[in-house]
């Protein structure tokens, strides 16, 4: 009535008689909810309005959020408009039949994809591309004693003054994330930034001894010390114990260092063996206490938990291309994929990832960004690649269970995997004495032969004694591996 200037007939209700603040507006909107993408020629024509008039119209609505402008037809040449509830009804229509449509990869295509989203074999020595393996890598625990040996050095011409680069400078830092026997433990790297949106604090297993609360309390009331400084405040005694306290405190997420030396000397504390007398004041820090020690709290403040769970949901499409329940299960998120959910569906809902049954077996609910879809399912190239059994790169015994095996494979600090062409071929047990193959096609062993020569060059020492339980000699795999030059030893096959 008082956008087209029409006079109602008397006996009309008095509610449909209240005038309107903006009642080219109410026409316009009403049009747009109840249509799909349309012109603003094709409104002015259906409505009986000036062209003029109408454009004015929906430029003003697009100012409170109501429409939306862009090309949404597929033969569409002119600016089309769109009511933006209308337009998720029709994004979520889309990504539902496009799920219907599109048939799941196996798992082998899902491990092609991790080495080249990952770019294991890379030859870069830029300090750039180090840059890119840290965003993937961020929060992700890895055993340090193959951080640098195997997973940074698989992507890259890696030097480790690249990355002491990275720290000396602050950018980057490492956190300890839980021991592995007396020797080990799982660190993960953060750039320093992102620590308060990506690293939630274990507060559950806090190391309460006396050594532990009196290190805690020195660097909480004078910030970052030297380990002397650490060694008085924990009251002298045995250098040793001040150490092993120290570590724990490290192992906990609680202190970490500004350098990499000290995890790099990691053990020298623990192995050696207590001897009589007085303890030795040390004049200098051993290597595993080297470098400044400070808290790792000091590098948190307060953020939102929406602003946490969304760099957290983008933490995980960077590392993994395709997320999961079973991909992320292993990562100690908090909240799991549960809690992540909603933050994926919301990237759905702009576009951002789709979900969908992308690879089999790897659960019902599956986001991925738009171009991994296609990239799933490029065709291979029968490429071979030796990585370590726990790079992220591999997600056998992760995202994806191990092939159905009499062997006990497992992702554990040492251990190998073989994949050709993304196929999982060997399983190479810590100290390689051991091997699982897990084909007998002829040409995957030969290839498989050719990444143990590989692994020969990378390890201190390679005599395999046992494949699949069998002495190495009498399988057929030990026969290709005497054909591709392994020799005979008094345990096994040596490389």
């Amino acid at each position: 009535r008082d956008a087209l200037g029409y006079a109602l007939p008397q006996g009309v209700p008095q509610a449909f008689l209240e005038p309107i603040a903006d009642p080219l507006g109410d026409v316009v909107g009403r049009f747009a909810r109840t249509h799909g993408p349309f012109t603003t020629g094709e409104t002015a024509a259906a409505l009986g309005l000036p062209v003029a008039v109408v454009a004015e119209v929906l430029a003003r609505l697009e100012g409170r959020g109501q429409v939306e402008q862009g090309a949404f037809r597929p033969l569409g040449t002119k600016t089309e408009w769109v009511n933006r509830e209308v337009l998720r009804r029709m994004r979520r229509r889309s990504l539902a039949k496009f799920r219907d449509e599109l048939e799941p990869v196996e798992h082998h295509d899902l491990a092609r994809f991790m080495l080249g989203w990952h770019g294991v074999g890379g030859g870069s020595n830029r300090i750039g591309r180090l840059h890119e393996i840290v965003t993937q890598l961020q929060g992700m625990p890895i055993p340090a004693s193959i951080l640098e040996r195997d997973v940074l050095a698989s992507r890259m011409e890696y030097r480790p003054d690249l990355l002491d680069q990275l720290m000396a400078t602050g950018e980057v830092v490492w956190i300890g994330r839980g021991p592995l026997g007396t020797r080990d433990g799982r660190v993960a790297l953060y750039f320093r930034d992102q620590v308060p949106l990506l690293h939630v604090p274990d507060l559950d297993d806090v190391p309460a001894g006396e050594l532990h609360i009196r290190l805690r309390g020195h660097l909480r009331d004078r910030g970052a010390s030297f380990f002397r400084d650490l060694y008085d405040a924990a009251g002298g005694g045995s250098p040793e114990d001040a150490l092993i306290a120290l570590w724990d405190l490290v192992w906990a997420g609680e202190v970490t260092n500004d350098t990499l030396a000290p995890l790099r000397a990691y053990g020298w504390g623990k192995a050696r063996t207590r001897g009589g007398g007085r303890p030795r004041v040390p004049s200098a820090a051993p290597p595993s206490g080297s470098g400044r020690w400070y808290l790792v709290s000091s590098l948190l403040h307060d953020v939102a938990p929406t602003e946490a769970a969304t760099a957290r949901g983008t933490m995980l499409l960077e590392r993994h291309g395709v997320v999961a329940r079973s991909v992320i299960a292993g990562e100690g998120t908090p909240g799991g994929f549960t809690g992540l959910y909603p933050v994926f569906s919301a990237m759905e809902d702009i576009g951002k990832v789709r979900r969908g049954y992308f690879v089999e077996g790897l659960g019902g609910a599956q986001f991925a960004y738009p171009g991994v879809v296609d990239r799933l399912r490029l065709p291979g190239d029968d490429a071979i690649h030796v990585v370590a059994a726990a790079d992220p790169a591999n997600p056998y015994g992760a995202a994806v269970p191990w092939p159905e095996t009499e062997g006990r494979p497992s992702r554990s600090a040492g251990a190998y995997v073989i994949l050709v062409d993304g196929t999982l071929a060997v399983f190479v047990e810590r100290g390689a004495r051991r091997l699982i193959s897990f084909t007998d096609d002829p040409n995957v062993m030969h290839q498989s032969a050719a990444g143990l020569r590989r692994l020969a060059a990378r390890v201190k020492r390679l005599e395999i004694e046992l494949i699949n339980g069998n002495k190495a000699g009498d399988t057929a795999l030990g026969a290709v591996l005497k054909e591709a030059g392994f020799r005979h030893s008094y345990k096994g096959l040596r490389a």
